[in-house]
Order: structure tokens, then sequence, then C-alpha cells
């Protein structure tokens, strides 16, 4: 156990350096960017970079949340085909990328699991990006789904770089990376495939992986409940939100960091301002009179809490009050519901979550 924790920090600490190093080499050549073509590549690479440090993030704290059940299925009559043509949609990029070609096989015939849209579009978009992941360029992946009786078979199969007869057993585990075989030179912590059993089975359902060892590809079969044939209602889609009309205060001791926030917001339509800390944010409160209090915790001198009384003391009980961390647990959640915030925003910002939060929904 000691020895896979010493293994899990060293991948972590990789995984974090490599889009490190070309956003500090983007944000190096953008002083001395020849041209807007150059700036603009060098933005997308930043933008690249940034989402996977997120999604690595992201992947760590849904493994904790979903270990200690902490997650709900939003379940309804889901068509299987809305989840593939998600789940491919979503894939897409990274199969462009590597020049790989995609086959998708659906049955004619309707086929309806009772699901949460978002958390089987993930199970099958982290199967896909896992083969498009360890296939070699201009490989070649399947995706196929079958009716077997009452249940469904969802097949995703490659002829990539397989894996060793050995790691098969534990191919699902928590940070096993049965597809290096020791070279080192994966892409991930190896938590993604825990997910999808986690995800899998929280749908009564069943995941499987096959390989005829090295260089001879995978198949990965999720084996899922189908309802009874009856047409399927419509899952509620979420409503939409605008920050258009939102006057919006943004508290941050990183100057930098409620600027770009703050810019960002009134890019989508809010009226913002950016303060640097908690006495700042007071004096702000008459004079700018925002309906919505973006607040880090983690502020010097007043940190987000004693800031959030005060605001609350000196008659802003009609704002709302959001809190803005690093800190995503449940129990930071519940930390700051219990100290009157309206609500609970990890960096970086979600700002479709924070419409959709704004227009009630």
């Amino acid at each position: 156990a000691d020895r896979r924790k010493d293994e899990f920090l060293a991948t972590l600490a990789h995984e974090l350096r490599n889009p490190l190093a070309p956003i500090s080499n983007a944000i190096q050549l953008l002083r001395r960017a020849g041209g807007p073509h150059a700036t603009d590549r060098l933005f997308g690479i930043v933008e690249r970079q940034v989402r996977q440090i997120v999604k690595l993030v992201d992947d760590l704290m849904e493994i904790a949340r979903i270990s200690r059940g902490k997650i709900e299925l939003a379940r309804c009559p889901l068509p299987l085909a809305d989840v593939v043509r998600d789940a491919v949609d979503a894939s897409r990029p990274q199969f462009e990328r590597a020049g790989h070609r995609l086959d998708v096989a659906l049955p004619d015939e309707p086929l309806v699991v009772h699901g949460d849209a978002v958390r089987l579009t993930q199970v099958l978009t982290n199967l896909l990006n896992n083969a498009a992941k360890y296939t070699d360029a201009g490989g070649r992946i399947e995706l196929a789904a079958q009716r077997c009786g009452t249940t469904v078979a969802l097949t995703v199969a490659d002829n990539g770089r397989g894996i060793p007869a050995a790691q098969l057993p534990r191919v699902f585990d928590m940070f096993a990376q049965p597809h290096l075989d020791n070279k080192g030179d994966g892409d991930g912590l190896g938590i993604g495939l825990a997910i999808v059993r986690k995800l899998v089975e929280m749908h009564e359902g069943t995941v499987e992986a096959h390989s005829a060892g090295p260089g001879q590809g995978s198949e990965f079969i999720v084996r899922l409940p189908l309802l009874p044939e009856t047409a399927p209602d419509a899952c509620a889609d979420t409503p939409c939100g605008t920050l258009a009309g939102h006057r919006i205060l943004v508290v941050d001791d990183n100057a930098d960091a409620a600027d770009t926030l703050a810019l960002l917001l009134e890019s989508h339509g809010a009226r913002a301002r950016a303060v640097y800390g908690g006495p700042a944010a007071l004096a702000s409160l008459p004079r700018f009179a925002p309906d919505v209090v973006l607040l880090d915790l983690g502020m010097p001198d007043m940190d987000g809490f004693d800031v959030a009384r005060a605001m609350r003391t000196a008659g802003g009980t009609r704002v709302r009050i959001v809190a803005l961390t690093g800190w995503g647990q449940q129990a930071d959640r519940a930390r700051t519901r219990a100290a009157g915030f309206d609500h609970h925003l990890t960096k970086p910002v979600d700002l479709q979550a924070l419409a959709a939060w704004l227009s009630g929904a």
C-alpha cells in the first residue's frame, strides 16, 4: 500500500507538470508573439492544458465522492442512442487529433435504460477516450450496442496497445494503469476506469475488460438492464441561465484571479467589479450594490466566513453570497452552507453552472 501511494504521488506530480510546461512556454511566447495567428494558437494551447489540469482535479474529487456514496443519480427513462451520440461528440476532438477511425453500430430498435444521462455519457466517454489514448495514430475504434435479452451490451473495442494478461484482473482498480506495462508514458492518474466501474454498478450493471495481450487491442463491455418496451419520457432539460443584468462583486486576495474573473463575467453580460480583500468588499457593498458576491474563503486578515458574516450584519440580507474556493468536498460544502452562504462553487468557476443557479435551476 505504501509503494502504491508513492507511485500515485509520483504519477500525480508527473501529470500536473505535463500541462504546466506548455502553459509556461506559451506565456513566455505570448510576450513576443509575432502576430494574431500565433497568439490564437498559444491561447488554444493554454486553454487545452488548463482543461487537462481541471480534469485531473475533478477526477480525484469524483472518485472520492463516488467511493463514499456521496453522489446521487438523476435517473429517468433514457434512450441509449442519446448517450452514444453525446459521448461520441465529447470524444470527437481526441479522435480527430489522432486520426482515428471510429465506427458506431446501433440497432434499429430503440433501447431504453433507466439511467442518469450525464453519468452514463461519462462512462462511455471515458471508455472512448481510453481507446483513443492507447491506440497509435490512425487506429480503429468500434462502438457497438446490442440487445441481449433484458440487457444491452455496449462494447468499445480498439486495435491499440492492449493489456498484459497479468494486468487484466486489476484493470478497474484505483490508480491502476494496465495499458502502460511499466513504461511510464501514460496520460492520467489511472482513475477513469475505476469511475466507470462505480458508475456502472450504481446503474445495476456490470463492466468487463478483454485483451489478447500487448499489441492486440482491448475490448470493454458494459451491460445495463433495459426498461420494458415503453416510449421513454424525455429527461427534463436543465434550464439555461444568463448572467446578463446581474451585478456581481468578485472578492479574492489574488488580484489576477479576481480581475480575470470579473472580465470574464462582463464578457458574458454581467456588470462585475473585483476587490482584493474583506474591507474593500464591505466598502463596495453600499456603493456597487451587487446582487451576487463571489467570495474567496482563504483570504488573510478577514477570511470569507468573516466577510460573509459582516455583510449579513451590515444589511446584506438580499445579496446572494457564493463561496469561491478550491475546496470542494462534501464537508466543505456543508460548512459554507452552515455559515449562511447561498451557494458553493469550486475554482475555476463554471459560468454555465453559476448562470443556471442564478436562474433558479
